[in-house]
């Protein structure tokens, strides 16, 4: 049993149980998706009341450590990527300072006659060629995101010729570094969307869970739009981080 109120007798003891919760999850004790013992066992190991695990639970909840299901008990949550999205970055360049692997599988690169949409975004007319990019992004090996991405087929044909490798490399880090074009700014629009039957297997999740959509135009620093894509994520392993200023 652990003896709380020799402890931290300044907080609450449901505050005091859940940050030794917490400490057990973060030095590995409770792995993701594993469960967390009963109410009545943390009851028990705190010597607390079950009313005080349940706070700390519901506590730990909140900050999205643990979820509960209903007749099976309390699990430990999957750790989530989060990319800031006031810097123009790939996914790939944000996640290298976070100690994630990234991999890409990737599903076809082709050039395609510009569908409409595509054409008016990238400023071509509607017959010019665009190549098409599909890629599933891999995160600690475990699908996070679907890509769909059009480059003028000067860009595109570049790529091919320098025989970028896609399967690790930003396509923003190939068009800067190996392409030597400078990247400028991006307009991007953020909506949610269901998994159809494609997007659900890509991501590996049930058909008609929630997927974040990111439409984003990218623009080099002479203002020309050189990179238009659609990025799905599975919501259950990413999220997008922004911090405004009033």
């Amino acid at each position: 049993m652990s003896d709380l109120t020799s402890k931290n007798s300044q907080q609450p003891l449901y505050e005091q149980v859940k940050e030794q919760l917490q400490s057990k999850i973060q030095q590995g004790e409770y792995p993701p998706l594993s469960q967390l013992p009963s109410e009545n066992e943390l009851s028990e190991l705190f010597s607390v009341s079950r009313i005080t695990v349940r706070q700390a639970l519901h506590k730990l909840s909140q900050e999205g450590l643990v979820f509960k299901v209903h007749g099976k008990g309390t699990f430990v949550s999957k750790p989530k990527a989060y990319q800031n999205i006031t810097q123009l970055q790939g996914f790939a360049e944000a996640m290298s300072h976070t100690g994630h692997q990234i991999l890409n599988e990737v599903l076809s690169v082709k050039f395609i006659e510009a569908p409409i949409q595509v054409a008016s975004k990238l400023k071509i007319s509607v017959r010019s060629q665009v190549v098409e990019i599909k890629r599933v992004r891999l995160l600690n090996n475990e699908p996070v995101s679907f890509e769909l991405t059009y480059l003028p087929a000067t860009v595109g044909e570049q790529l091919v010729e320098k025989e970028v490798d896609l399967r690790s490399t930003d396509i923003f880090s190939a068009i800067e570094r190996d392409l030597s074009i400078p990247l400028g700014y991006a307009d991007l629009n953020i909506d949610a969307i269901q998994a159809d039957d494609e997007l659900a297997q890509l991501l590996a999740v049930d058909v008609n869970t929630p997927i974040l959509r990111v439409e984003r135009l990218t623009h080099d620093v002479k203002n020309q739009p050189i990179d238009y894509e659609y990025l799905y994520f599975s919501g259950e392993s990413f999220q997008y981080q922004l911090r405004i200023f009033r």
